[in-house]
């Protein structure tokens, strides 16, 4: 679809502080935003199964507007409703959510790879976001971006020998240590299939594009420098590369490598992207100076802040604003260090955005 077809943006804050603009106050969203603390979110889940909501574009557009709906004004981005683990499906793995994910036959030994489909068609197996994305940025009427994202080869490569969540990621961290080309090979395969659907999700109107990798900071230095950062980079490079190719204009891309401080210097340096989020274990003032002004950047309050009460949430946020503003530099979007948790009660979630409106502006 052509830009040309959608709605004009009447807000674009959060695009201007991506490529790293000062901006009159700093724009915010949540990850997670439309999730299970909403009761309109949770009503549409009593009928609808959790990827079921993610396949069906009607469902998955539904519950993306949801919060900007609620939050009128207060957020100033939409992030499209779907799951980082729609890439091991589309590669042919069964995904179960029953809350947390589960694979039922995940990969044990690398001779398990040639079970993975061979060549993998996006438009196929995951044009559902797709048509979720156009129809999402048609349903914003413009009010505000619309973020498309994936998960990170490493973290989605750790869930699919894993067979789900983990605390040691004992299993994924073996596979790179005994069999580590064999691990590089099926990162580098998984990083593919995430560059062919970050530029559909582009093609289908996505105006910011981010890379979760959750588990970043499982890796030793040495261990992501060698695993995972090469993955990043490839695909950084890829979508933008072959969006040129295509003639369509580059939109900004964040990454947020979760517990990853220690290569914050390298990343800004070489990673390709424009925006970095940091989770709520960096002082802002420390990460900046850090990362220079090569890159803007995203967070980063504890969401645990959201249960602590108004004042607390108050005094967080005007501490964390007033961090990013000491630190200087280029453009920062406000947001939490992580996903928002189901418990969070929605007016403490509308207290966090009042705040932020109110202690980021440029004074």
């Amino acid at each position: 679809m052509a830009a040309t077809d959608f709605p004009i943006l009447k807000n674009d804050l959060l695009l201007r502080a991506a490529r790293g603009e000062k901006t009159e106050r700093a724009p915010v969203w949540v990850m997670r935003q439309a999730g299970r603390y909403l009761p309109e979110f949770r009503k549409v889940r009593e009928l609808h199964e959790f990827f079921e909501v993610c396949r069906t574009p009607d469902l998955a557009t539904e519950i993306t507007l949801q919060p900007v709906r609620r939050y009128h004004g207060l957020l100033d981005a939409s992030i499209i409703f779907s799951d980082i683990l729609v890439v091991p499906q589309a590669m042919g793995m069964e995904v179960l959510m029953n809350p947390g994910p589960s694979f039922p036959d995940p990969l044990v030994t690398p001779a398990d790879i040639s079970k993975l489909s061979k060549t993998v068609d996006v438009n196929k197996e995951l044009g559902y976001v797709f048509e979720a994305i156009t129809q999402t940025r048609k349903g914003l009427e413009g009010n505000v971006p619309l973020i498309g994202f994936c998960g990170a080869p490493w973290t989605l490569f750790a869930y699919m020998i894993e067979g789900g969540g983990s605390k040691t990621l004992q299993k994924a961290k073996s596979w790179l240590f005994r069999y580590p080309e064999e691990s590089k090979a099926l990162l580098l395969r998984i990083a593919d299939v995430c560059v062919d659907f970050l530029v559909g999700q582009v093609k289908a109107g996505a105006q910011l594009l981010q890379v979760f990798d959750s588990w970043a900071g499982e890796l030793s230095p040495h261990d992501f420098d060698e695993f995972s950062l090469p993955t990043l980079k490839h695909i950084s490079t890829q979508v933008r590369h072959r969006l040129s190719e295509e003639n369509i204009p580059s939109i900004p891309m964040t990454l947020f490598a979760k517990g990853a401080n220690f290569a914050l210097s390298k990343l800004a340096q070489e990673g390709g992207y424009d925006v970095l989020g940091l989770d709520w274990c960096i002082d802002p003032v420390e990460a900046r100076r850090i990362v220079g002004d090569k890159v803007a950047l995203q967070g980063n309050m504890d969401p645990n802040v959201l249960y602590g009460g108004r004042d607390a949430i108050e005094r967080t946020v005007k501490r964390m604003c007033e961090a990013f503003r000491a630190g200087g530099g280029g453009g920062w979007i406000a947001n939490l260090g992580h996903g928002i948790t189901p418990g969070v009660d929605p007016e403490d979630m509308r207290w966090f955005l009042e705040c932020v409106h109110k202690y980021s502006s440029a004074q």
